[in-house]
């Protein structure tokens, strides 16, 4: 661990934000609009995490499909809806319009059946949830969002903690905060090097979206409508175990699906077979022009170092809410966790991350004035 008086060349902050996912970016927009000061660290080129709104060729863009999450439900998640129209983001229904395709086992004809009416109503972000992203990122002062660094250990030192961060032009340095607060998956932070040792669960809390893959077909048009089919389909059969319309607000036509194959066999088929095969599947729901996309776009999130752990590879199951304490020991002055992980409420999903950041938020903002209020602080 650096010294604190050795290779400071970032200033001091009053609250390190580690990870500039949503729940980052969001407990950033609250610490500022408190005018408390900060510093939101992220490794990856860019901010965002988990939600990335990519085009054709898979790179971010501000009118692209979701590799990440894509759906809110206005009724069920209040907060996430407030946002999104303060942020003055315009929505769309998920097209749920038609038929439905069931395909139980591989000697048997897909089942086609009229679906009953979603409640509540899926909906998403024009242009891709990467609006949102970027949105709250345009409400953060650039001077507090440092992009392609990690931290690397924390340390407590004279009631302050000092966190070594590496860049990736492989330089590093190090940055004094009074607080923390890491807005990344439990089983990532339980990488960084604490002094002292903390003892914790965070490797025991799967980390919502790793263990997945996603798979998209791009077309022209959405001939599967035509059809009078929806787009939604369900499989036994694979590879693809759930499949919806993903044709985007501004028209660009897409199906995409999640891999029902496990995060190892992926790995061993590689990346062109799983695509073949991908195609192959939605001609065999949709029709032969299914096997002709403009485009193909495949992301598998247990590939993502940035995202996954080697625990996240095995299974898929879902962050159960928990109210025991995330952090213990010394560290609970100075460090919460506000991934969407560690919410009470929805943990994994975006709804879960607003919530986590706020109360991590709380927290930081109540022991900050506790500090203040003791004698000589």
């Amino acid at each position: 661990m650096l010294p604190i008086e050795e290779k400071l060349n970032t200033a001091p902050t009053t609250v390190a934000i580690i990870g500039g996912g949503l729940a980052g970016l969001y407990a950033g927009r609250l610490l500022h609009a408190a005018e408390i000061d900060f510093k939101l660290i992220e490794a990856r080129d860019r901010l965002g995490g988990r939600i990335l709104s990519a085009g054709e060729t898979g790179e971010p863009t501000q009118d692209g499909f979701d590799l990440g999450p894509s759906w809110f439900w206005p009724a069920m998640q209040p907060e996430l809806t407030s946002l999104v129209r303060e942020l003055g983001l315009a929505t769309f229904p998920q097209h749920n319009d038609g038929d439905v395709i069931f395909e139980r086992m591989s000697r048997e004809t897909p089942w086609r059946y009229r679906a009953t009416h979603q409640e509540p109503q899926s909906m998403r972000l024009a242009g891709g949830t990467g609006t949102l992203v970027s949105a709250l990122a345009k409400q953060l002062p650039p001077e507090c969002v440092l992009i392609e660094t990690c931290v690397r250990q924390m340390a407590l030192v004279a009631a302050k903690v000092s966190l070594t961060l590496a860049k990736a032009d492989g330089s590093q340095d190090s940055l004094v905060a009074e607080q923390v607060i890491a807005a990344v998956p439990p089983r990532l932070l339980a990488n960084i090097s604490f002094s002292p040792a903390i003892a914790q669960r965070w490797s025991e809390t799967p980390t919502w979206m790793a263990p997945h893959a996603k798979f998209f077909a791009v077309y022209d048009r959405p001939f599967w409508r035509d059809a009078g089919l929806s787009g939604t389909a369900q499989s036994f059969v694979g590879p693809l175990g759930e499949i919806h319309d993903a044709t985007t607000a501004s028209g660009k036509a897409a199906l995409f699906g999640f891999l029902g194959v496990d995060a190892r066999v992926r790995a061993s088929l590689g990346e062109a077979a799983l695509r073949k095969s991908c195609l192959d599947q939605l001609a065999r729901l949709y029709g032969p022009r299914a096997l002709h996309p403009r485009a193909t776009i495949f992301k598998d999130w247990a590939a993502d170092p940035f995202t996954a752990t080697a625990d996240d590879r095995i299974g898929g199951t879902h962050p159960e809410p928990s109210v025991a304490p995330w952090v213990t020991g010394a560290w609970q002055e100075h460090l919460s966790l506000g991934g969407s992980e560690t919410s009470a409420e929805e943990p994994g999903y975006m709804a879960g991350a607003l919530n986590a950041a706020d109360r991590a938020v709380t927290e930081v903002i109540q022991r900050l004035r506790a500090s203040s209020a003791k004698p000589n602080q």
